[in-house]
Order: C-alpha cells, then structure tokens, then sequence
C-alpha cells in the first residue's frame, strides 16, 4: 500500500512539473511581440523573431517636420545593432497625410535620402477605428514618460526590453538620439535576457 502511495506521489509531482514546463514555453513569447506585421515587401513575419533583442517601435512618415529622425534612428541602428537593438519602422498616414506614397516609395525614399538599413513594415494606422492589433495593445500601456492613450504624431517611440517588455514611451518630438532614449537604450542591451 504505501508502494503505491509513492508511486502516485512521484507521478503527481511528474505531472506539476510537466504543467509547469509546458506553462513557461507557452509564456516565452512576451505580449509585445506576439504579432504579426507585413514588410515593405508584403511578407508576414512575427514579431517573436525580435525576442530576446532591445527593441524600438516608432511609426514613420516621409513628409513629416520630423522625417530628419530617420537620420537619428539610422545612426543608432548603426552603433548599436550588433549589441541587440532593434528598429522598427511602421509608416503611417494618418497624421496630416504626410505618407501618401507605396511601400516601394517608401522604401525608395528611407533609402536615397536616410540610407536607412533597419526593418521597415507596410503602412499601419495608429489610431482609430483601423488601429493595428500591435498599436492597439502599445497604446494600451501606462508606460513613462508619456503614458497611455492615442498616438500623438509621426515618431512616437516605444521601447522594450530583452523581454519583450515596453519600458519606455516616448513623445514624437524626443529625438532618437536624446540622451534619456540613448540611455534607457544602453541600459537594456546591457540586461541579460
């Protein structure tokens, strides 16, 4: 009798820590980053592939006051890319129409005028009745120094972790290169997933 005894506590402690294996794969893909988004070239990809890497989330337009933030943004891709950072780019229209072109124009355009090398995805809206599934879940978020709510303008930035985790959002005019997003930037790289 007490053979079995053991026997069912041995495969009751199997089966919790069975559950509890099976419970951490399933959480390992971070909220943030369990999207699917479209690139400049019509491929979906998710945005799982970025997990475990710093990243910055900024929606773009070409026609902006603000567009010369892709020089910044570029920069930083540039120095910091083999550390983990990430850009992503989301061009947006919604802000006095200030990205009217195709993904091609956009495309052509980042390139001839910023030499923009980080990832850019196909236009999304950031507010309204058509807001993308991951806008919607960013606006969402309390996140300092702005908070939550709708998107303001083009290039407003959200960062997350290693984790996936958003711990900065940003007002469009607060440059990429300002030293408060250089270094909540540097600070996560130097986390360890």
């Amino acid at each position: 009798m007490r053979r079995m005894a053991g026997i069912s506590i041995v495969v009751a402690v199997s089966i919790l820590i069975t559950n509890n294996i099976m419970a951490a794969d399933q959480e390992e893909t971070p909220q943030s980053l369990e999207f699917k988004v479209k690139t400049l070239a019509g491929e979906e990809i998710g945005l799982d592939k970025y997990h475990g890497d710093v990243v910055l989330i900024v929606n773009v337009a070409s026609e902006c006051g603000l567009t010369p933030q892709y020089k910044q943004l570029q920069a930083l891709h540039e120095k910091y890319a083999k550390d983990g950072l990430r850009i992503l780019g989301f061009p947006c229209n919604q802000f006095g129409e200030q990205e009217p072109g195709s993904s091609e124009d956009i495309r052509k355009f980042c390139t001839a005028n910023y030499g923009v090398t980080f990832d850019l995805f196909e236009k999304v809206d950031v507010n309204g009745e058509n807001t993308s599934p991951l806008y919607r879940h960013l606006k969402k978020l309390n996140t300092k120094p702005k908070g939550s709510g709708e998107i303001g303008w083009n290039f407003e930035k959200f960062l997350l972790d290693r984790n996936g985790k958003v711990i900065a959002r940003f007002d469009p005019r607060t440059k990429p290169d300002d030293p408060e997003v250089v270094g909540k930037i540097k600070a996560s790289l130097a986390e360890k997933n």
